[in-house]
């Protein structure tokens, strides 16, 4: 994918994050069910955690609830609406250490931090391109600290027929590659947002580019129990 398309795409979120933050909001306040399996497979307790797409902060909440030892929390999101909602939801947790950086991943590179876990939630489907989701993946797996995880979810939205209903047609010169779509947000404000379906083939890719070692892959989390598919991978401990 052309620049110029990925930049495009990523207006079109930028600007549906800006217009519909708040009933964003309200749809993400509860753990996903697939957290706290995807959580058992890792080393506990968590010391440090980086969140990218961290929207308003629930994992660190999620996390909070599960652990009584303090964490370290680095939460990474574009959107300044949802960082706002997280600062004033997360300033409460007085076990965890919280930074809340304001990042864009589409066009700038991952902050130089390292994290004993990485996280990516609703996130991968709104990274175009599929080398940029690669890459994303990539640096991800260089973040982890040694014996570190990283455990992301592909949301798998065009299986179920309420979100197939919700497709709006590209304008004829969008040049987006395949599994590409452009949806109809139906709460509060009207808006668009680009989703990007990651279907099992691309999904086994990206898994095999960040050469970490697979602990756990499943799928969980909304009515089917199916909507998004998890995976945890771990990096060696030194020695």
């Amino acid at each position: 994918m052309d620049q110029a398309t990925r930049l495009r795409l990523n207006q079109i979120n930028q600007t549906f994050y800006a217009r519909a933050a708040q009933e964003f909001d309200a749809t993400r306040r509860r753990a996903w069910p697939g957290w706290f399996k995807a959580l058992s497979k890792t080393d506990s307790p968590i010391q440090s955690v980086i969140d990218i797409g961290c929207g308003n902060g629930r994992f660190a909440l999620f996390l909070s609830e599960r652990q009584p030892t303090s964490f370290d929390y680095t939460g990474i999101d574009s959107s300044p609406g949802l960082l706002s909602l997280a600062r004033a939801r997360l300033t409460r947790l007085e076990q965890v250490s919280i930074r809340l950086i304001e990042h864009d991943l589409v066009e700038d590179a991952l902050p130089d931090i390292r994290a004993q876990l990485v996280v990516l939630f609703g996130v991968l489907h709104h990274v175009p391109g599929f080398q940029q989701r690669r890459e994303l993946l990539l640096r991800c797996a260089e973040l982890l600290r040694p014996g570190g995880h990283l455990i992301f979810a592909a949301w798998r939205f065009y299986e179920e027929e309420r979100f197939r209903a919700r497709i709006v047609p590209w304008d004829s010169d969008f040049a987006v590659e395949e599994n590409d779509y452009l949806l109809d947000w139906r709460r509060g404000e009207r808006a668009l947002r680009y989703c990007h379906y990651v279907d099992d083939a691309e999904h086994d890719n990206l898994v095999a580019a960040t050469t970490l070692s697979v602990k756990a892959d499943f799928r969980a989390d909304g009515a089917s129990g199916a909507l998004n598919r998890y995976t945890v991978l771990s990096r060696e401990k030194e020695g």
